[in-house]
């Protein structure tokens, strides 16, 4: 599975972006929320993927944060709801915001993405309310993600390839709060 992608931006379009690494181009599909986050071409960009695995394809979608993701795979759990329509979900807004619009049943909210009628505005509410649930007052529940940073940069070099003991070397000594800034500093060390 490949988990995360860092390189430098190559190409940025309306639906994707190709993020060059170690001279391979990786086209991501993406919402609008992560292209208005992506870099400009030439600058260096880190995204989240999802990679899905077809009879006839592989579709490679890309995030600016661990919580869009989240709730695309949400999304790409309702029934009627595929991954094109999940990125035009995620499109309508931040992760945030569209969660307290399910949590909240805001059913219209939904309903104003382009592709998404009454019925699957309603089917995502009904079956996404649950798992986000409502915090005090109309804030969400956010699945909760309370891995540390480190964990995270770790298993970000375990996806990019590197074994689980090679990981942890790279990651020896680097700083970092977000585990994207350790994954930069531990691959800036792996370079010969």
């Amino acid at each position: 599975m490949i988990a995360l992608v860092a390189g430098e931006v190559a190409v940025r379009r309306t639906d994707h972006v190709v993020v060059v690494c170690g001279g391979v181009g990786y086209k991501l599909a993406v919402s609008s929320e992560t292209l208005r986050q992506t870099p400009a071409v030439g600058k260096s960009a880190t995204l989240h993927t999802h990679l899905i695995v077809r009879d006839d394809a592989l579709a490679l979608y890309g995030f600016a944060a661990e919580a869009e993701r989240d709730l695309f795979l949400l999304l790409i759990g309702v029934q009627g709801v595929g991954p094109k329509v999940a990125l035009a979900v995620l499109s309508g807004g931040s992760p945030r915001e569209l969660l307290a619009a399910v949590a909240a049943g805001d059913v219209a909210r939904l309903q104003a993405v382009p592709g998404i009628g009454k019925r699957t505005a309603e089917r995502i509410v009904v079956e996404l309310r649950e798992k986000v649930g409502a915090a005090a007052g109309d804030a969400p529940i956010v699945i909760a993600r309370g891995d540390d940073p480190r964990l995270l940069a770790r298993d970000g070099l375990v996806g990019l390839g590197f074994s689980p003991a090679e990981a942890e070397q790279l990651l020896d000594g680097a700083d970092g709060a977000t585990p994207e800034d350790l994954i930069a500093v531990a691959l800036k060390g792996a370079r010969p």
